[in-house]
C-alpha cells in the first residue's frame, strides 16, 4: 500500500471520526461557524427590513447570542454584533477550521499504519524463513527415509539369499543323512545275510585220558 493511497485512507477516517465529535462540543457553548458555501450579508436587526452592514467571511466562528425568527444575533472574532439569517450558521466548525486537525490526524495515521506494515513486514519475513527452514528439514529428513527404504530393500533381499541358501544347505544335509542311514542299513543287512553262510569252526575237544 503507497502512502499516498494510505493518506486517502487515512481522510476518509479522520473525517468520519472528527465531524460527529466537533458539532456535538462546539454547540454547546453557543458557537457556531458561517457556511463555506457562501458570502453571508448581515443585517442591524432580525427582519430583512435593517439595511445590510456588512458580511462575514466563509468559514467565520462567532458565537450565537440569541434567535429571533429566521434571524440570529451573533458574535464575531473582532467583538461585533450584528444580525445573520441562522440557516446560513452551521453548528460544525468550517473545512477551513477542521483541516489542520484532519491533517495532523492523516498523518499520525499514516504513521501508524506504516508502522503496522513494517511489524507485518517483519512477522511475513520470520514466518517465510521459518517456513523454509522447515521445507529443507522435510526435504532432508524425505531423502533420508528414502535412503533407508533402500537400504531395508537391500537388507531384506540379503535375507532371502541367505535363506535360500540355508535351505539348500539343510537338503544336502538331509540327503546326506539319508545317504549314510541307507549305506548303514544296506551294510547291515548284507551282513545278515552273509553271516548265516559262513562255515563254522568245529570245537576241538579236549582229551584227559
Amino acid at each position: 500500500m503507497t502512502i499516498h493511497r494510505l493518506k486517502i485512507l487515512t481522510l476518509g477516517v479522520a473525517l468520519a471520526t472528527l465531524s460527529p465529535i466537533l458539532p456535538a462540543q462546539e454547540a454547546a457553548d453557543g458557537s457556531a461557524w458561517v457556511s463555506d458555501e457562501l458570502t453571508t450579508y448581515v443585517r442591524s436587526g432580525p427582519t430583512d427590513g435593517y439595511r445590510i452592514i456588512g458580511t462575514l467571511t466563509a468559514g467565520e466562528p462567532v458565537t450565537v447570542l440569541e434567535t429571533s425568527g429566521d434571524y440570529s444575533r451573533v458574535e464575531d472574532a473582532d467583538g461585533d454584533t450584528v444580525w445573520v439569517l441562522s440557516r446560513e450558521l452551521q453548528e460544525a466548525p468550517s473545512a477551513q477550521q477542521q483541516l489542520p486537525a484532519m491533517e495532523a490526524r492523516v498523518e499520525a495515521l499514516t504513521e501508524e499504519l506504516s508502522g503496522i506494515n513494517d511489524t507485518w513486514k517483519g512477522r511475513t519475513a520470520s514466518m517465510t524463513e521459518t517456513l523454509e527452514v522447515r521445507e529443507r528439514r522435510i526435504a532432508e529428513l524425505e531423502a533420508r527415509n528414502a535412503a533407508l527404504e533402500g537400504e531395508t530393500e537391500a537388507s531384506r533381499s540379503t535375507i532371502r539369499e541367505l535363506q535360500a541358501r540355508l535351505d539348500t544347505q539343510e537338503e544336502d544335509l538331509l540327503m546326506r543323512y539319508f545317504m549314510y542311514g541307507g549305506g548303514v542299513a544296506g551294510a547291515g543287512l548284507l551282513v545278515g545275510l552273509v553271516v548265516p553262510h559262513l562255515p563254522r569252526r568245529r570245537r576241538k575237544r579236549d582229551r584227559w585220558f
